[in-house]
């Protein structure tokens, strides 16, 4: 039997590099392609591998929340802060279960082979507590060219720390006890996928078609040349 898993979709930001885009419209609802951004992750959860979905929110939430009503999404609202990637994944463990999620941002455009199904088959929880979805660097479009980790002929990755290597898509699988040592209500997943590398148990795979970050506004047109390029994500 297939393995599914659950999702999380990472809305609650402020989306700031949008600048006025977001005066009034939370990123997420950003549109590419006559369609909103949260909308183009949401199509990969129909690949068959998805169990169910949560959304954390809290930038301008309401608007979010209203977009997404009736379409069986839960809501992990953080309404006092923001609790950054780590602490927002810890806070909507009671939506997800105690198993392996996927983690998906919701600021980039895919084409090619569904992202989420490249993740389920590639993983393997006897020897991963991480697992990336990886492009090499000078192909990950509106990136500015930043490799964020280097992988291993075994596919162990381990930070760039200024070597050339592979940057990260915003999409992963995470086993969530590695978020049990985190003491603070608010923060980043740098520190669990740190101890999962210096464990090595940290693996990366790589996307199977092409990507566009749209976190910034000239990521939009070029998301659109790409769109217009291909054919879209397949497997959906």
């Amino acid at each position: 039997m297939r393995q599914t898993f659950p999702l999380m979709l990472f809305a609650a930001g402020h989306g700031t590099r949008m600048g006025a885009l977001t005066a009034s419209t939370p990123k997420p609802l950003i549109q590419v392609a006559g369609r909103s951004l949260i909308d183009h992750a949401l199509a990969l959860a129909d690949g068959g591998v998805v169990s169910k979905i949560a959304v954390n929110l809290h930038y301008l939430g309401e608007q979010i929340e209203t977009h997404l009503a009736g379409r069986g999404v839960a809501f992990s609202w953080e309404r006092g802060q923001i609790l950054d990637t780590g602490g927002g994944l810890k806070a909507a463990l009671p939506l997800l279960g105690d198993g392996p999620i996927m983690t998906l941002n919701t600021d980039a455009v895919w084409s090619g082979g569904n992202p989420l199904s490249t993740l389920a088959e590639a993983w393997d929880g006897e020897k991963m507590d991480v697992l990336f979805l990886l492009l090499p660097a000078a192909q990950a479009r509106s990136a500015s060219g930043r490799s964020d980790f280097v992988m291993d002929a075994d596919g162990r990755i381990d930070w760039a720390n200024g070597k050339t290597g592979h940057h990260y898509l915003g999409a992963q699988i995470i086993h969530p006890r590695l978020l049990n040592d985190e003491a603070n209500q608010a923060f980043s997943l740098r520190g669990p996928w740190t101890r999962a590398m210096e464990a090595g148990r940290a693996f990366g795979v790589s996307h199977r078609g092409d990507w566009c970050d749209v976190g910034h506004p000239a990521g939009i047109a070029e998301a659109e040349d790409m769109l217009r390029a291909g054919a879209g994500v397949t497997g959906v």
